[in-house]
């Protein structure tokens, strides 16, 4: 399980790494652009993940991540089940979220 402070702490660990609102929810950036988002409420993650990262977490534990159901999740932007997940996991999906996010540049 990854609690908020876990998610926050390991989200602005990140060289340049920045926190703003995102609608209801609140994002965190890299040049402007979203590699993570928080969802308090509901205690998820979405994180922005290429088409191979995203099969293979999806794939390993699809209880845990799986794609955003409409055109953003086929655009690579998958949910996580904060309560559900090993911290490891999870580091390593925000890991690959974030160098997508900066090799964008």
């Amino acid at each position: 399980m990854v609690s908020s402070e876990t998610f926050r702490k390991l989200v602005m660990s990140f060289p340049d790494a920045t926190e703003e609102p995102h609608f209801e929810k609140t994002s965190f950036r890299v040049n402007k652009k979203i590699f993570a988002s928080f969802d308090e409420k509901n205690n998820q993650a979405v994180l922005k993940l290429n088409e191979i990262d995203q099969s293979v977490f999806c794939a390993s534990s699809e209880m845990i991540f799986y794609p955003i159901p409409n055109k953003w999740g086929k655009q690579g932007w998958t949910i996580v089940e904060l309560s559900k997940v090993r911290p490891e996991m999870f580091e390593d999906a925000l890991i690959r979220s974030y160098e997508n996010v900066i090799a964008k540049k």
